[in-house]
């Protein structure tokens, strides 16, 4: 059902015209990051407030509209993308952008929902503090996208994704009330943490506006490493024995697969870099740098006598060390100038992830037997991007058309049985929603439908997303 003159009419009104985006400038909002899902909208609207927010979706609920929130439009899942009927509202919220207090203090800082992730960065560092959360979206995606889907990214090592780094939050419910609770405090046990029920939600339950995030010191000291590793067994236990040396020092540890690096190499990415799967490690803490120097030479001694490692080489300048970086964030453009991937976000127990490796080789070689799988991510926390190439000479649209149902379905499969998930860090969206209904476990479901009943009795925020 179109959505009534009337309503789009009453909407222009709270939102100006400022805050409606033209025909001609809605593909931007309508297409989600990676191509697969283009929807239509009645109306794209970008609210400055959440009083604004808060009357939209009042109108909306009343009128029995479906709203879509979106922020930077940065996801894999396309859980901000609405459907195709014309029939929904897309509320972007990309105008509420003010970081509204750093209180050096209580280290926190309180920002709208569609301030850019990496303005939150810069506006912490400089008042000397560290806002950790880091991801190679963080130019365009926006904090309450971050925490509707509980991103995770580069440091979840040392300091957790979204969710652990938030502390208080602001959102609007689908009748249109703001509920909000905004607290700086790190001690509040009076009761349900309900929070916690709007971080991973995906917009299912409400919107968030706002949100009060950690702060932390800003690492004194810092040393990053590249080690060449024989496989990813070795690399597993690379970390554990790196682990035993730096302990909390470590915040993060990357795996990149040989297959990975060959991509960066051949489209001219990054500088080049040597042969063979190689990890990533990066040590950050507050002492003197000399500890963390001996910590990184230990690990580097070590590993090599126990065959962990075969090389190394370790950063003696912020240039050599983005260089490293560089090799590790320039893979997914390295996988996109090859012509595509079947992305995979998986999570696996560490004492497991070797056995995953050589069992989703298997299926994948099962359903294509010269497909190449680029494997890279965030090993220190069990995440790993499986993804899978078409063979040289294939046409990737048509290799993902035969291919993608058996690959996906055997790698998705064996993640769960050992004990992982489907979906580490990217969410659920519309994109695996079939898989949280295959795997999640009937009563885990019951409970999530039940939620949604309970705040969305009209079933209006983000319809056919998540549940």
């Amino acid at each position: 059902m179109e959505i009534s003159q009337d309503t789009l009419a009453e909407i222009a009104r709270i939102v100006g015209p400022e805050g409606i985006v033209s025909d001609e400038d809605s593909d931007a909002y309508l297409t989600d990051e990676r191509g697969l899902f283009h929807g239509n909208a009645g109306l794209i609207t970008l609210p400055d407030s959440a009083e604004q927010v808060s009357r939209i979706v009042s109108l909306c609920n009343r009128a029995r509209i479906g709203i879509v929130p979106q922020g930077g439009n940065t996801g894999y899942c396309g859980g901000a993308t609405p459907d195709q009927t014309g029939s929904e509202l897309l509320i972007n919220l990309s105008r509420m952008d003010k970081i509204v207090e750093i209180d050096l203090a209580g280290m926190t800082i309180t920002v709208e929902a569609g301030t850019v992730l990496r303005d939150i960065q810069v506006a912490a560092a400089e008042h000397n503090v560290l806002f950790p959360l880091s991801m190679g979206s963080e130019s365009s995606c926006q904090i309450g996208g971050c925490l509707s889907t509980n991103a995770g990214g580069l440091a979840v090592l040392r300091y957790g994704t979204a969710r652990d780094l938030m502390l208080g939050l602001e959102a609007v419910l689908p009748d249109g009330q703001v509920w909000s609770d905004l607290s700086t405090v790190r001690k509040d046990n009076t009761g349900y943490d309900l929070k916690q029920l709007f971080v991973g939600s995906e917009g299912t339950l409400g919107i968030i506006t706002a949100a009060v995030l950690r702060l932390f010191p800003m690492p004194r000291t810092m040393q990053t490493a590249l080690f060449a590793v024989p496989d990813l067994a070795a690399a597993c236990g690379l970390l554990q024995l790196a682990r035993g040396i730096a302990g909390d020092s470590i915040s993060a540890f990357e795996y990149l697969s040989a297959t990975s690096l060959r991509l960066v190499n051949e489209h001219g990415l990054s500088g080049g870099s040597g042969v063979g799967d190689q990890v990533l490690l990066e040590l950050a803490n507050d002492g003197e740098e000399a500890n963390l120097q001996a910590a990184v030479e230990g690990i580097y001694e070590r590993g090599l006598a126990a065959k962990y490692i075969s090389d190394a080489v370790i950063s003696t300048s912020e240039q050599q060390r983005s260089r490293l970086w560089r090799l590790r964030e320039d893979i997914p453009e390295a996988e996109r100038r090859a012509g595509g991937s079947i992305k995979h976000d998986i999570s696996v127990p560490l004492k497991r992830m070797a056995a995953f490796a050589t069992m989703g080789s298997m299926a994948v070689t099962k359903a294509s037997a010269n497909a190449k799988v680029s494997i890279f991510g965030h090993l220190g926390d069990g995440n790993l991007h499986y993804n899978v190439m078409a063979p040289t000479g294939t046409d990737f649209r048509q290799f993902r058309t035969d291919c993608e149902g058996e690959i996906s379905t055997g790698v998705h499969n064996l993640a769960v049985a050992l004990g992982g998930s489907f979906s580490a860090e990217h969410g659920v969206g519309q994109l695996k929603r079939g898989l949280l209904a295959e795997h999640k476990g009937e009563l885990s479901l019951c409970l999530m439908r039940s939620l949604k009943s309970a705040l969305d009795p009209a079933g209006i925020m983000n319809p056919g997303k998540v549940v």
